[in-house]
């Protein structure tokens, strides 16, 4: 939508011939209901006028919490971030302080709104979004140790977090029924496992914790005081069953966390609400104080960080296509990969996440796959080579980070983009350093690369890199594969996150996965679909869905090329699945 118009100039017989609708409305019949039924006018409230009317949305990822302002439009108005810590131990277990995340979480907010120009009372809403980690505190909001080291400050598990791999073979042979939602297998990145651990090495943890919260609700938690979980976090990491509005006692008996059922799950969720939804009384004195905003500030429930990718770029425009997200999958490219499909009914697809009921999008089923290790695996191989100490150096010089410099030395070497698989010469790599997530849902699962030479130059540096890219658009091939099999057509990749900044990058996934990847124009989209959910809680859209229509902008689209690259990937990938066979046979 042109950025002179706001949903506040929509007449309001358009607005409830749109809402009345007995159907759950998808962003195209949003957009159709708007084009037909609601004539514009120009709004009486432009951005550069007061009063002002902006959005605050908070991503909290593995490395540094970050804060973006924005306008009604979605333009981003100004940004900020700071760095967190993250404290690795034997026995793959990752942890974090949620007391350091928070103060982190304000910083930015200060700094941003600060850089903004905006006043306090120009920020409407907030709205966050986080890693999909274990958070353990007190009721009265104290960190509880979730760690051998018994430090209360360490008190979150991670995501990437592995400790929990034996209980998670524990609980999926118990072939409980919550599990054909999780893809028929439970993984240990996931909390119930992660609770299963505690219980057998941290009992007193276990025991002290008043709550237990995904990171993403903590945030809304400490922000309202409201202990409401949002439907993506408790459906997709705790086996909520949100098509039923309930939790399974049964499941929780039987693999050992019946302490959670006798108090009426009080300690992981009671009240579960759709993401968006107002949280409380708005921002407590406490939180606004510490964030700079004014009490009552409206905050919105929550969302796991790949959903607010998903949220938003999936209402982007794309030049001669239909907005339905059904036919469009949300690519979340960062250190790790999700990928994330909307069906109108459940799809059950083996090895894959959900069926998920309105864990994204309200009225919509999300099916979820991606690897735990993408971009972190990219990094990983570059390290691994002989000549990443130089690269480095190179790269320090030209004032970039070592994989932009990579990609710049790898256009040099093939200005043509498509012919950028070649620098990969004979090298192949499956990238499944930490497991594969989807679809075969292997935790045990690990790299393979093959074709190596006795060459430890840049360019073969060079190289190794286009191959592992490669690697991670073979995965996602594999993924879509699975998705087609079982009814799921994907027409469209829309593609974010830190990984997929480059040009060359977008690119490969579209030749990689043979389907077209189109690029959000938001230089944050997972931001700003954290700040929808605010615009929503604000009250300046009716819903999730409006919101995405008119914030979400334009994208740019990447076409995969035909003929000889076409074919040289489809030989690249039926190496990926070979090698990738190989692997599980032989450990």
């Amino acid at each position: 939508m042109d950025a002179g118009y706001s949903y506040a100039s929509f007449v309001f017989v358009g607005i409830r011939y749109c809402l009345a609708r007995p159907h759950k409305l998808t962003i195209a019949r949003l957009q159709r209901c708007e084009t037909t039924d609601m004539p514009l006018a120009k709004s009486s409230l432009p951005t550069s006028s007061p009063p002002r009317r902006a959005t605050i949305g908070v991503d909290v990822g593995t490395g540094s919490a970050r804060a973006g302002v924005f306008d009604a439009t979605g333009r981003l108005i100004a940004s900020a971030k700071h760095a967190i810590t993250t404290w690795h131990s034997p026995g793959n277990i990752v942890e974090q302080s949620s007391d350091q995340i928070w103060q982190a979480v304000c910083i930015s907010v200060r700094d941003a709104v600060a850089q903004s120009g905006l006043a306090a009372k120009d920020i409407i809403g907030i709205g966050f979004d986080a890693t999909c980690s274990l958070v353990a505190v007190t009721a009265e909001g104290a960190p509880v140790a979730v760690g051998p080291t018994g430090d209360p400050q360490r008190n979150i598990i991670v995501w990437m977090d592995h400790r929990a791999t034996i209980e998670a073979a524990e609980i999926n042979a118990g072939n409980h029924a919550v599990l054909a939602y999780v893809g028929g297998k439970i993984s240990p990145e996931m909390q119930t496992p992660k609770l299963l651990w505690l219980k057998k090495n941290l009992a007193q943890s276990l025991t002290d914790a008043g709550h237990f919260f995904d990171l993403s609700d903590y945030l809304t938690w400490r922000s309202t005081g409201s202990a409401s979980r949002s439907i993506c976090t408790v459906t997709c990491k705790w086996t909520y069953l949100a098509h039923e509005n309930r939790w399974d006692s049964a499941y929780f008996n039987a693999i050992g966390l019946e302490a959670l059922v006798a108090d009426g799950f009080a300690r992981i969720g009671k009240d579960i609400v759709a993401p968006g939804t107002a949280l409380g009384d708005g921002l407590t004195a406490n939180a606004a104080a510490e964030l700079g905003l004014l009490p009552g500030t409206a905050v919105g429930a929550a969302l796991i960080d790949a959903h607010a990718g998903g949220v938003g770029t999936l209402g982007v425009s794309i030049a001669d296509a239909p907005a339905d997200e059904t036919r469009r999958l949300a690519y979340i490219f960062g250190t790790s990969a999700c990928a994330m499909a909307s069906s109108t009914a459940p799809v059950f697809v083996k090895g894959v996440w959900g069926p998920y009921y309105a864990a994204m999008l309200p009225g919509l089923w999300l099916t979820e796959g991606g690897q735990s290790a993408a971009g972190a695996a990219i990094d990983h191989l570059i390290a691994m080579h002989p000549a990443a100490a130089k690269a480095g150096e190179f790269a320090t010089a030209a004032g970039m980070s070592v994989v932009n410099w990579l990609e710049k030395r790898a256009a040099e070497h093939s200005p043509v983009p498509t012919d950028v698989v070649d620098l990969a010469k004979s090298v192949h790599v499956v990238p499944e350093f930490l497991g594969n997530r989807s679809p075969h849902a292997d935790p045990d699962a690990r790299a393979v690369i093959a074709g190596l030479s006795l060459d430890t130059g840049i360019d073969d540096l060079v190289g190794l890199y286009i191959a592992g890219l490669c690697g991670v658009g073979y995965g996602l091939r594999q993924l879509l594969n699975s998705l087609r099999a079982d009814g799921i057509q994907i027409d469209t990749i829309i593609v974010s996150g830190g990984a997929a900044q480059s040009d060359l990058v977008r690119q490969l996934l579209a030749d990689a996965t043979a389907i077209p990847v189109a690029a959000a124009a938001t230089p944050e989209p997972v931001l700003l679909g954290a700040a929808m959910l605010a615009a929503n809680a604000a009250g300046l859209f009716p819903s999730l869905q409006q919101a995405m229509v008119h914030m979400s902008g334009t994208a740019v689209v990447f076409h995969p090329m035909q003929g000889r690259t076409a074919a040289l990937h489809t030989a690249r990938f039926q190496a990926f699945e070979a090698l990738q066979t190989v692997a599980r046979q032989i450990r």
